[in-house]
């Protein structure tokens, strides 16, 4: 019997990496999509919706003042990022 091929590992430039937001206040039955270059939002209220939009692009406007894409920043950036454009307060 032959041994199992390993597979290789994803090199790092390989790896995407999405902001996923969620909305779970929806009452009026729309439903709301929407991506961006790094971002997928869905659900919500029209004004939830309109707030996780408005967030999710300035912490891309944030990534490209960096340089940087999402996949390429460590956790504590990320958590500046999230605190500086508000990203856990309504």
């Amino acid at each position: 019997m032959k041994p199992k091929k390993k597979t290789p590992k994803k090199s790092r430039k390989s790896k995407r990496a999405l902001l996923l937001g969620l909305g779970l206040d929806n009452r009026d039955g729309h439903v709301r999509v929407t991506q961006g270059e790094n971002f997928h939002l869905v659900g919500g209220s029209k004004e939830t919706h309109e707030i996780m939009q408005e967030k999710a692009v300035k912490f891309g406007e944030e990534l490209r003042r960096r340089g940087k894409a999402l996949e390429q920043i460590s956790r504590q950036e990320f958590r500046d990022i999230a605190e500086k454009v508000r990203l856990n307060r309504p």
